[in-house]
């Protein structure tokens, strides 16, 4: 038989294949179900919580259910922030008038203390901007108003461009001495939910409190800023963070029937924040990953290499649960070959982002069409995931599934995370073409 014949031989044997896998998820899939549980049973799942506890035991179960060959945790310390009351805060016109805002802690901020911070506002459109303004900022509440661009169609590009604002505006702003920062939620479209998500202090300078207010009353403290009419900006919160608490990243096996020794790794995080029950971040990477096992085993096949499903620990607010991951596997000299991670939410998918040498980029690639039914061949070099990221110390392969992102920004981080707002269908096929993707590696490594 030529080269030819036997290239288009393999090519239709895997998509019967592929055929059959997307089959079995689309029509028994458990994932809704499971999601269902995860978000309802358990609800927000902030690290070091009751809550993450509890869905620690509720996965466990999951796998056990699923008859996979092995179920396990792996032990990390993970901090422990808490919000505490909720917070209020308005702003004064110099008419008198209150205008109450909504708004939210950003997470792992120091709190106000029991009076509140009242101050000046100051607004700044980008870091070069308060890098200039410097010590003027002193005493004031810095606003950071950076809207994410409209005209980039993938989404997290808008997300990475104006996330520097909430991850590093307020170290930055207590460097130059302001009392507090007010930061405009990472939402692509205007709503009254402020969206949360990590603050990342420098050591070297004051912490100062830092909360995210909606979209749609950024847009109108900056209006009034511009016509002069701000007297003053108050806002009063009551987080803080405790020692660190015991976490557990969750582990489903399916051993290798011919090189159990060679790992294929594919997971979501577990935490999640505490404003909404966690459902597109990243209850759905969760679930669509226990989905690529139990999918394999509902098939009677038996994966050549060892497959992993992995509910990983505290991504939200410090990446512990990753950097355990690689660190056991270093300890035990494991031999880890390709790594997938949902964490874009449980949209109709598009593709996958690989992070990988080329010639294993190049061997994906040549599956290309075989995902062209499903819609999800948009196949590209780009990044994986954060809590996968770490085993690119040990020269795995890492690749991040993609799903359309341009609803994930109305919800990322915000009290509508819920469970309402996953679509069944979508979640099933992102699972079945996550399943597609492992099941080829594990057939042909890379």
């Amino acid at each position: 038989m030529c080269l030819f014949s036997q290239l288009v031989f393999a090519q239709s044997a895997d998509s019967i294949m592929i055929k059959r896998i997307v089959d079995e998820t689309m029509t028994n899939g458990t994932a809704y179900k499971n999601l269902r549980k995860l978000c309802k049973d358990v609800g927000p799942r902030l690290s070091g919580s009751p809550q993450y506890t509890k869905a620690v035991k509720l996965v466990s179960a999951m796998f056990t259910e699923m008859g996979v060959d092995t179920v396990y945790l792996q032990h990390c310390m993970v901090p422990h922030w808490v919000r505490g009351e909720k917070e209020k805060g308005n702003i004064i016109l110099k008419s008198g008038k209150k205008f109450d805002l909504k708004l939210c802690a950003l997470g792992n901020s120091v709190g106000t203390g029991v009076n509140g911070i009242t101050g000046d506002v100051i607004e700044v459109n980008s870091m070069a901007q308060l890098n200039k303004l410097g010590t003027a900022v002193k005493g004031k509440i810095v606003f950071f108003n950076f809207p994410m661009n409209q005209t980039n169609i993938k989404t997290f590009k808008s997300y990475g461009e104006s996330g520097v604002s909430r991850t590093r505006g307020p170290s930055v702003a207590g460097k130059y001495g302001a009392k507090g920062a007010i930061v405009r939620s990472l939402a692509i479209n205007l709503n009254d939910y402020p969206h949360t998500g990590t603050t990342v202090y420098n050591d070297s300078f004051p912490k100062i409190p830092a909360v995210a207010i909606s979209t749609n009353d950024a847009e109108y403290l900056s209006k009034q800023i511009k016509l002069g009419n701000v007297s003053k900006a108050y806002f009063k919160t009551s987080c803080k963070m405790l020692p660190d608490a015991p976490g557990f990243n969750v582990i489903g096996e399916i051993r290798g029937s011919q090189f159990p020794e060679e790992i294929i790794t594919v997971g979501g995080h577990l935490d999640s924040w505490d404003l909404g029950e966690g459902a597109n971040d990243d209850g759905s990477g969760v679930v669509q990953s226990m989905e690529v096992l139990r999918t394999l085993k509902a098939l009677g096949l038996k994966p050549k290499r060892t497959i992993r499903a992995v509910g990983f620990a505290n991504e939200e607010n410090g990446g512990r649960g990753g950097d355990k991951y690689l660190e056991i596997a270093k300890l035990k000299n494991e031999k880890h070959i390709f790594a997938l991670e949902s964490d874009a939410g449980g949209f109709t998918p598009r593709g996958f982002s690989l992070d990988m040498k080329e010639t294993q980029r190049n061997k994906i690639m040549q599956w290309k069409d075989l995902f062209y039914p499903y819609g999800a061949s948009d196949i590209i070099a780009g990044g994986s995931g954060s809590d996968i990221s770490p085993l690119k110390d040990i020269g795995t392969a890492l690749a991040g599934f993609t799903p359309d992102s341009q609803r994930y920004f109305d919800i990322h981080h915000a009290a509508t995370d819920v469970f309402e707002n996953v679509s069944e269908r979508e979640l099933k096929l992102g699972a079945a073409v996550m399943a597609a993707l492992v099941w080829l590696v594990s057939e042909y490594g890379l």
